[in-house]
């Protein structure tokens, strides 16, 4: 009998179906940690190159699986960012966003999210409760779009940008150089914050061809007006070659790793220094 070929019907290349059965145990697995809210954040500080001290920090979505185990969004959000679950991630970061900008009043703080999610009802519900728990949380509260999630529906972005810009929110680009963002569309998004894509930044104080994009990168961003942030800085010598060709701020492993309990994060059902009881479960935003 003829061997059969994996492109005959019927077959299916073992590759494809390994990686099928991952991707469905993956969405299975994050489905699950949403339903039982097992999701929280990691805060990365983002440090000012003038100050030395942070000027914000970002918080990035983790998910727990059935045995308690902390997954990072890069081992994730490939396989659920076109789904429905991308959406509902996008929620709970904002959910647990708001939930610490309540319990923490001095904390500035950026939570990512996908173009996606723009006019999605419940992500929109979840901002809406959040900012009437505390009159100051929309001035410090970031949000980040990726380059390549921003371009992929411009009109709606800039519409969405300026109606959260007048509640006083900022925005964040991030990756800012690895996608195909236009200078017109640069021009017309009116972004606060532009984060220069980590690819720019590994070995910088010695690539050349590193060092002439950051530099363009940075000017751009002061032709625009908006704070430049260095991301995934990594040794010392990249951090001094970046203050010094006048980046505004720095975020990455030298700076310190992302934590999920740092130290200055009350507890939940601590008060704050308002003196309010803040419930801090994902839910409670």
């Amino acid at each position: 009998m003829p061997r059969r070929s994996f492109s005959e019907p019927g077959t299916e290349d073992p590759l494809t179906f390994a990686v099928s059965e991952r991707d469905k145990s993956t969405l299975k697995m994050v489905r699950e940690a949403l339903n039982d809210n097992n999701v929280m954040l990691a805060f990365q500080p983002v440090i000012g190159a003038a100050t030395g001290e942070p000027a914000f920090h970002e918080g990035l979505i983790r998910v727990l699986d059935d045995t308690g185990r902390i997954i990072p969004a890069g081992q994730f959000m490939g396989v659920v960012e076109a789904q429905e679950l991308g959406r509902e991630i996008d929620c709970a970061a904002l959910r647990c966003g708001l939930g610490a900008l309540a319990r923490t009043p001095d904390l500035r703080l950026s939570v990512n999210m996908s173009a996606r999610s723009i006019g999605y009802p419940k992500w929109l519900q979840t901002l809406k409760r959040g900012l009437k728990r505390d009159d100051t949380i929309a001035e410090r509260l970031i949000l980040e779009i990726t380059e390549e999630s921003a371009m992929q529906v411009p009109e709606l972005v800039k519409t969405f940008m300026a109606d959260l810009q007048d509640k006083g929110i900022t925005f964040a680009l991030d990756d800012f150089g690895a996608g195909r963002t236009s200078f017109r569309h640069l021009k017309e998004f009116y972004f606060d914050i532009i984060k220069i894509d980590g690819s720019f930044v590994r070995n910088c104080d010695v690539d050349p061809d590193n060092q002439c994009i950051l530099q363009a990168l940075i000017t751009i961003g002061e032709q625009f007006d908006m704070f430049t942030v260095a991301e995934n800085v990594e040794t010392q010598e990249e951090a001094q070659f970046l203050v010094d060709i006048g980046i505004d701020c720095l975020q990455g492993y030298y700076y310190g790793a992302p934590e999920t309990r740092p130290s200055w994060l009350p507890a939940p059902g601590k008060k704050s220094k308002r003196g309010q009881l803040i419930e801090g479960t994902a839910q409670s935003a």
